[in-house]
């Protein structure tokens, strides 16, 4: 046990001193890029992104430019022409599901007819179920305590059950995308019940997907153990997985799977790296944060019905007086949407009734006030920047009124997501078909080989 211990401290000091001499030699001044000019984070120096490609899929508008600056806009999210909010009115007024219909639209361009629609719902009906043996050798026998981990490590092992995986023909493509967007919510709720079974020492639930449901139904009756739900909370998951089913190319997961795909690899690997992407606390993990968050409001403050106590308390998190430290009001501000984010506004416009049904009043208000109050209280402490509510604010929300796990917050984002990415590796496999390249400014000084015992 001694020598254990003395081999961990000893590990501990060589790690320190790796990390010492890695700092030494490799920092890079944040003001030398401000200098040569360089757009970290692929960024304008007005917060505006970098122009990288074309795209005919998907349209994020936050604002408008005048004089070559921008201006801030009431914001719009457009999918191949057709605005999100007409989608979603679709599906309210003639109560039907949407995202099998955005799927086709993110896809082939144009929306299905009736007959086109049945056809391709038929076709993702059949692809859910995973390949024979995948289940028990891919998630069974190596689960992870991480859902996301999980599905990308899912995913690039279907390359091994597909007969022409290198394949990068545009029918070969859309047979690949269909199948992972099909079968990639049954992978999902696989590996979380046996991380219930395995990690949370909980029962764990397999049921085959059903007949006749919709993406949405399906995620539910084959999460839950008795495999009920209302029509309202389907339809609420299935308003969820159309509104993020795509963020225009540069979101980060998207430009991940548009770069590997410049390279020529395959589907799975493209996807994959999407997925890992959009694993990250700075691009998928949001609305968790947003849920610490409330959680957190809703033990400190007396009265979240009073909007001055609220508004002096987001200001204590500006300030890093209040929350987790870091002065982020988490579920406000876009990198695009200024004024509005029109995935918030529907979000909490569908979402009231069941938090009342639910007896989630007091927290759905809290998300409404911060709302509300939020960009005052950006505007008092940081100035002029025009900050508004994002899709996150109300979205985690969502999923626990569901009795969604944590665990699939996340996971829940790439599935709605995956029509989206492989929407955007057609367009730059087919039609960009060029290696991305971007340069890097070598900062370093030139040195002489040194010989090893002069070192």
């Amino acid at each position: 046990m001694e020598m254990k211990w003395e081999r961990q401290y000893q590990h501990k000091q060589a790690m320190e001193y790796l990390c010492q001499q890695f700092e030494k030699n490799n920092y890079i001044d944040p003001e030398t890029c401000e200098r040569l000019g360089v757009k970290r984070g692929l960024r304008n120096p007005d917060g505006t992104g970098v122009l990288a490609g074309l795209t005919n899929i998907c349209d994020v508008v936050g604002y408008e430019m005048q004089d070559g600056k921008p201006i801030p806009a009431p914001g719009r999210l457009i999918y191949r022409g057709i605005d999100v909010k007409d989608l979603a009115d679709a599906a309210y007024q003639q109560d039907r599901f949407i995202f099998e219909e955005v799927i086709w639209l993110l896809l082939l361009g144009s929306l299905p007819t009736k007959q086109e629609l049945e056809s391709f719902c038929a076709m993702l009906e059949q692809s859910r179920e995973l390949p024979k043996g995948f289940a028990e050798d891919m998630i069974i026998k190596s689960p992870s305590a991480n859902i996301m981990n999980k599905m990308s490590r899912s995913v690039l092992a279907m390359y091994s059950y597909d007969p022409c995986p290198e394949d990068n023909s545009l029918s070969n493509i859309l047979r690949q995308s269909i199948q992972m967007i099909a079968c990639l919510p049954t992978i999902m709720v696989d590996a979380y019940q046996i991380k219930r079974r395995t990690f949370d020492h909980q029962s764990m639930y397999f049921h085959l997907p059903s007949p006749g449901e919709s993406t949405a139904e399906h995620i539910l009756s084959t999460y839950r153990s008795d495999q009920r739900y209302t029509h309202e909370e389907a339809k609420l998951l299935d308003l969820c997985l159309m509104l993020h089913a795509d963020h225009g190319g540069g979101n980060n997961s998207t430009f991940a799977c548009r770069v590997l795909s410049s390279s020529g690899t395959d589907t799975y690997a493209a996807l994959s790296a999407a997925i890992g992407s959009l694993k990250g606390p700075k691009h998928g993990g949001a609305n968790l944060k947003v849920m610490e968050q409330m959680d957190r409001m809703m033990r400190e403050i007396s009265d979240v019905y009073d909007d001055q106590e609220v508004a002096e308390y987001l200001e204590k998190i500006l300030k890093k007086e209040a929350g987790d430290g870091s002065g982020l009001i988490y579920g406000m501000g876009h990198a695009v949407y200024t004024i509005s984010d029109p995935r918030a506004e529907l979000l909490r416009s569908k979402a009231e009734h069941l938090a009342q049904v639910k007896g989630y009043d007091e927290e759905f208000h809290l998300l409404c006030a911060i709302e509300r109050l939020g960009p005052q209280v950006y505007s008092k402490i940081k100035g002029s920047k025009k900050v508004c509510a994002n899709v996150d604010l109300f979205s985690g929300l969502i999923y626990r009124m569901l009795g969604i796990s944590p665990d699939l917050f996340t996971p829940l984002f790439a599935i709605s997501r995956i029509p989206g990415w492989c929407a955007h590796r057609l367009e730059e496999v087919i039609f960009a078909n060029r290696i991305m390249r971007p340069a890097y400014k070598y900062l370093g000084d030139i040195h002489q080989y040194t010989p090893l015992e002069n070192r």
